[in-house]
């Protein structure tokens, strides 16, 4: 919320509140993980496996991918060397939301993460190759990753080009994981639990077959 007032004094603190806000949700996820694998399993969908995977690289941060749009544009000149460049921003779409929050990271460093055949020096050592493979493949079919990526403008937005905002996909996972605890007989004690037991439960869904895009061309002031 202080973002634009901030970054006036301290563009880089701004940014780096942001960052360290959205990578605080993926820790936060990652720890409902560790106490409930045993009643979900995370591995069985793009969305919340995609978010495991996202938290381990940008926690142990042994890499260059998984740099946010406001650092790599709002950070290190990053607007001046990027000046005339187009870019395809892209969401799923939260049904009947009027309002979406967006963290987005580049498409293509997903890729590099688990595509084998792309030659990454960044690529997820710690997995096995059938479940990068596994991964792989449901980001591409559920999340429809392939068919951002072959966007009808594929020559001016190639995936270094495109952004992804994950906050639909944090959605999406954390609704899945809650239904399904709550099914399980999981109880949501406790009025912090009580507040987010609804929206996520019952409120909130998001279609991941649906896009929003949004096309922009950076300018440097």
């Amino acid at each position: 919320m202080r973002f634009d007032s901030l970054k006036k004094v301290d563009l880089e603190e701004a940014v780096n509140n942001l960052d360290r806000a959205f990578e605080g949700k993926l820790e936060a996820f990652h720890s409902l993980y560790d106490v409930t694998k045993d009643k979900y399993d995370y591995f069985s969908h793009a969305d919340t496996a995609l978010l495991i995977l996202l938290r381990n690289a940008v926690h142990h941060r042994n890499h260059l991918l998984f740099r946010s749009w406001n650092s790599e544009m709002l950070m290190n000149d990053g607007l001046k060397r990027n000046h005339g460049n187009r870019f395809l921003l892209v969401e799923h779409e939260v049904v009947d939301a009027s309002i979406v929050m967006r963290f987005y990271y580049k498409l293509e460093d997903f890729y590099l993460r688990l595509d084998q055949s792309l030659g990454s020096p960044f690529i997820e050592s710690k997995m096995k190759m059938s479940n990068r493979e596994t991964l792989l493949k449901q980001i591409n079919e559920e999340l429809y990753f392939n068919d951002i990526a072959k966007n009808e403008d594929q020559e001016i937005f190639p995936n270094d080009r495109i952004y992804i905002n994950m906050l639909p996909i944090f959605i999406s996972a954390t609704c899945k994981v809650f239904k399904a605890l709550k099914s399980n007989g999981v109880e949501f004690k406790g009025f912090d639990a009580k507040v987010y037991e609804r929206p996520f439960t019952e409120e909130l869904n998001v279609d991941l077959s649906k896009f929003v895009y949004r096309a922009i061309t950076v300018v440097s002031s």
